[in-house]
């Protein structure tokens, strides 16, 4: 039973870190591969009414936010990743060098005041990856990994009593298991029924508060909206640009005639070198990330730079010196970003002709890939209009972020 129950414990520290690393993966060589046996497990949650809201996202990937909040968020975010890492490193060849040197236990460092701080050190670090990349079942499977961590931590915690009872009780009266005795003390009740009403409580506020920041993060979207069209801009100084000339630009008659009235649409304004135009539709080879070799600059840029990859498109991976990506050539297939911008239409479905544009976000809302073109708002002309697969994005039917 023991070893069901680690089994267990195992698998759902592994799942959980595969589901955060997605997003690495994803831009890497190796998506095909990682999608072929974690995609039909997205599909599974997605397809569910039941469990759909488990493969939506509640923080912005696609846009650059434009409340302090938000983007002091996305920083913490990457603070909180390379700080749990470090710390997790840290414990690491503290761990792995006294067993090395037949030191014994290592009592040191941060073991002087916490028992097990490389589970704190991977909680902290799973809290950036999901203010990263912020999938709801990221949230969901972080309280899972907690209780996880927990009960391992009381299993090796046994084993180090048993082998030595009186060296390991007198540790354990001077260090706290997972934060300084003296705060441990405070928060967290001694019993076991305490402990457990704690973590119904810790992951009631986490949820909570996924849900309190996905409503606040479609509030403070920069929304255009008209009749039975919404429009979304990736940067935020677009939405001047879409408050004077989005109504022309759906007047123009190869857009106009596209667009059905009883149908409700959704608009992605974005630079024509958006980088992360292939997760709202397949726009092209270009924009499969996975297809190129620009995945550990992409990386470092997301954990370091967290916006500038949304505003500089394949320039911000090619580095200084470098020329643009060779699918960057302006020319009538490929504009140069300047004034343009590449409008990508969706169809959404489940949605009421007459609503409010937040209800195109809502977790039930099934949006089709329809066509995007590219126009010039200085001179108001139409520049490229393409349609695009109706049933997938660059990366397929895995179910992507929607903001």
């Amino acid at each position: 039973m023991k070893m069901q129950k680690r089994f267990v414990m195992v698998g759902t520290i592994a799942l959980y870190f595969a589901i955060c690393l997605e997003i690495l993966i994803m831009i890497s060589p190796f998506a095909g591969f990682f999608y072929a046996v974690f995609n039909p497990f997205l599909l599974l949650v997605s397809g569910n009414p039941a469990t759909r809201w488990l493969s939506a996202f509640f923080l912005p990937h696609l846009v650059i936010p434009s409340d302090p909040f938000l983007i002091a968020l996305r920083v913490a975010g990457s603070v909180l990743l390379v700080a749990g890492l470090g710390l997790f490193l840290l414990c690491a060849v503290m761990v792995y060098g006294a067993k090395f040197r037949r030191r014994g236990a290592v009592v040191g460092g941060p073991y002087r005041v916490i028992r097990h701080p490389q589970y704190l050190a991977l909680a902290v670090c799973g809290t950036g990856l999901a203010i990263l990349w912020p999938r709801i079942l990221t949230a969901a499977l972080w309280c899972a990994m907690i209780l996880a961590y927990y009960w391992l931590a009381k299993d090796e915690e046994r084993r180090m009593v048993a082998a030595h009872p009186e060296e390991y009780e007198a540790y354990r009266q001077r260090t706290g298991m997972f934060l300084p005795p003296s705060l441990e003390r405070r928060i967290l009740p001694p019993s076991a029924t305490g402990r457990g009403l704690a973590f119904v409580l810790l992951t009631g506020l986490a949820m909570g508060a996924v849900f309190g920041l996905r409503t606040y993060t479609i509030r403070h979207l920069t929304l255009w909206s008209a009749d039975n069209v919404t429009a979304i801009a990736i940067l935020p100084e677009d939405g001047l640009k879409m408050a004077h000339r989005m109504a022309d630009i759906l007047a123009m008659e190869e857009v106009r005639r596209r667009l059905q009235p009883e149908s409700r649409y959704l608009v992605y304004v974005v630079p024509t070198d958006y980088i992360m135009q292939g997760l709202i539709a397949d726009t092209g080879g270009d924009w499969r990330l996975y297809q190129h070799h620009h995945s550990w600059a992409m990386i470092t840029d997301w954990i370091f730079h967290p916006f500038r990859h949304l505003r500089q498109g394949h320039r911000a991976m090619a580095g200084a010196g470098h020329h643009p990506h060779p699918g960057m050539t302006p020319s009538a297939e490929h504009p140069g970003p300047g004034a343009t911008r590449r409008l990508i239409v969706l169809r959404l479905e489940n949605v009421p002709l007459t609503a409010s544009p937040f209800a195109d976000f809502a977790l039930g809302v099934h949006r089709v890939p329809e066509l995007f073109f590219d126009v010039d708002l200085h001179q108001g002309q139409l520049v490229n209009l393409r349609e695009v697969p109706h049933t997938t994005t660059g990366w397929g039917e895995v179910p992507t972020p929607t903001f």
